[in-house]
């Protein structure tokens, strides 16, 4: 019964670590290797201009790289006509505040760059992190405009209205204003506000009747992106990129983007309420709108890998010379959970632990809450595993107690084998006996440990997800825990901390069995050399944790702890 208990525990890791090697293949745009799918679709080296996409309501598609629209010159709105006559020259205005460089594009006032100067490029450390851009690399832009008629569109070319540019010392916010020309009886002012230590950004909707009859349009806001994976991101992070839509109907759904190719999007038509967001590792967008105000959610392909995400909503009647106005807000920066709960309930949720969600916020505020203590995210990860350690300090003794038990017995167990090893009925018979006799229960070390588990996988993808790690030192040679140890110190420690382990086991009697528990925690160690620093930390204390419980145990009921090593003839 303890090699069975054993042989569960080693098929469980055994078959999440080929759960984590495919999800590696795929996220590296590779065919999986034990579960093959359909291969992604792969990125151009340049988007072309935007094409009409079918679907209800003829909802807007994105723009194309600057380049290639202003040559061909497409609409990107179909069914209706060529905005009227430039008003002015295109221009691209540049604005800083003390956490962004933006760069919106007055073809439609829209969020086309987001350089955020409170984060690091992890390719390249000396520039900031780029979160939406458009060139001939990618395409990840915030767009907006009226559908309805031949309104002002995200392909109307504006006025960039002058002003202030860069956000003073003591000024709070700071705005960007764009107007479109009179087009189909409507003009549209855009006013963009910006405000300090915020990564909201207000965007109001002024809509102005300068026609002679009563119109009624509708708004749209999109985010545009290319499916490729964010560049620079690690290779084994299983982390999900694409778009993702919360309403309180059906809560938070991620969207892939071969769903929304192949039309298999199953997400809330209409909505009073909810986000549409554009989610990647450490980061996301989102565009919110006031609970309450009715909205049509959408997704949509719009060209050779790119993709769009969205809501339309309807301003009502417009009267002649009348005007109304609808604001929304533009989430773009990093996944904070504390302060994307703020912004709008179930924001936070783009920080995905998946269906372990239930206990990843719990351990996500613990670990925020240690780290407003020891001001350091490294000793935090520390002091959260020690914390757990003495919450389930009196499963784990009575999982190492069994165990104890077991290596006490072990001897006459080994003996029997070897003597019945030509009867295995009555050697089954002769074990159950002993351990009946020695009150000896073979899954009492088993059971213990196994209801641990979720709490550190969801522990796992807390720290994972989590960019407070991003950039965070810990000691020494560690200058960054979302990244591998530059010197694989901690991977190495972790391995030795795992071969102690091993060691300080009863060792099984099954000769080939006592060789994969050899083999095993080598296998598992080579993936750790890989993984942030972070989540080797986490395991390292873990492990060491442990073996210091288990040695404390075993000396306390009288079985000295002593290694048992690997016998490979």
């Amino acid at each position: 019964m303890n090699d069975i208990r054993r042989t569960i525990l080693w098929v469980i890791f055994g078959f999440s670590m080929v759960l984590l090697w495919d999800k590696w293949q795929l996220h590296n745009g590779k065919q999986a290797t034990f579960f093959p799918t359909t291969p992604a679709v792969t990125a151009p080296a340049a988007a072309t201009a935007a094409s009409g996409a079918t679907g209800a309501a003829s909802v807007p598609v994105s723009s194309a790289p600057l380049a290639a629209a202003s040559q061909q010159g497409v609409s990107a709105v179909p069914g209706q006509p060529a905005p009227a006559a430039a008003p002015a020259a295109r221009e691209q205005v540049e604005v800083k505040t003390d956490l962004y460089r933006l760069t919106f594009d007055s073809e439609g006032g829209s969020l086309i760059k987001a350089e955020l100067l409170q984060h690091i490029d992890m390719a390249d450390k000396s520039r900031n992190f780029l979160l939406l851009d458009e060139s001939a690399q990618r395409v990840y832009v915030a767009q907006t405009g009226l559908i309805g008629g031949s309104f002002p569109t995200h392909k109307t070319l504006m006025t960039a209205v002058p002003g202030p540019r860069e956000l003073q010392d003591g000024q709070d916010a700071i705005t960007v204003r764009f107007e479109s020309p009179e087009q189909g009886g409507l003009k549209l002012v855009k006013t963009w506000t910006i405000q300090r230590g915020a990564y909201d950004i207000a965007v109001k909707h002024e809509v102005v009747n300068t026609g002679n009859v009563a119109v009624s349009p509708q708004l749209y806001l999109q985010l545009v992106r290319d499916g490729n994976p964010p560049p620079g991101e690690s290779s084994f992070y299983s982390t999900f990129t694409g778009p993702a839509v919360f309403t309180d109907a059906k809560k938070y759904q991620k969207v892939d983007f071969k769903d929304i190719e192949n039309g298999k999007v199953d997400i809330p038509r209409d909505s009073p309420n909810g986000y549409v967001a554009m989610v990647q590792h450490y980061f996301a967008t989102a565009w919110l709108l006031a609970d309450g105000t009715q909205r049509e959610l959408f997704t949509r392909k719009v060209d050779t890998n790119l993709y769009s995400v969205g809501m339309l909503t309807s301003l009502g009647s417009i009267e002649p010379g009348a005007s109304k106005a609808i604001d929304a807000r533009l989430f773009a920066g990093p996944q904070v959970e504390t302060q994307m709960e703020k912004l709008y309930p179930g924001l936070e949720l783009v920080k995905d632990y998946g269906w372990l969600t239930i206990l990843s916020k719990p351990l996500y505020w613990l670990l925020d809450q240690l780290h407003k203590l020891l001001g350091n995210w490294g000793w935090s990860i520390v002091g959260l595993v020690l914390l757990l350690k003495i919450a389930f300090y009196w499963l784990n003794a009575k999982a190492y107690a069994s165990m104890a038990k077991m290596k006490a017995v072990n001897p006459k167990i080994m003996e029997m084998r070897e003597r019945l090893k030509d009867k295995p009925q009555q050697m089954q018979q002769e074990m159950m006996r002993i351990y009946r006799e020695e009150k000896v229960n073979p899954m009492g070390g088993c059971f213990p440990i196994m209801i641990q588990i979720p709490v550190f996988i969801a522990l796992y993808w807390v720290l994972l997800s989590s960019v407070e790690m991003r950039n965070a030192p810990w000691i020494g040679w560690i200058h960054d825990l979302s990244t591998p140890d530059p010197f694989f110190i901690l991977p190495l420690l972790m391995t030795l901390s795992s071969l102690l382990q091993t060691a300080l086991n009863p060792a099984p009697p099954d000769p080939m069995q006592a060789k994969m528990m050899w083999f095993m925690p080598l296998i598992f160690s080579v993936m750790f050399f890989f993984f942030p620093a972070g989540l080797v930390l986490y395991w390292l204390t873990n492990n060491i944790l442990s073996i210091a419980q288990q040695w404390i145990i075993n000396t306390r009921m009288g079985v000295p702890p002593q290694f048992n090593l690997p016998k490979f003839k």
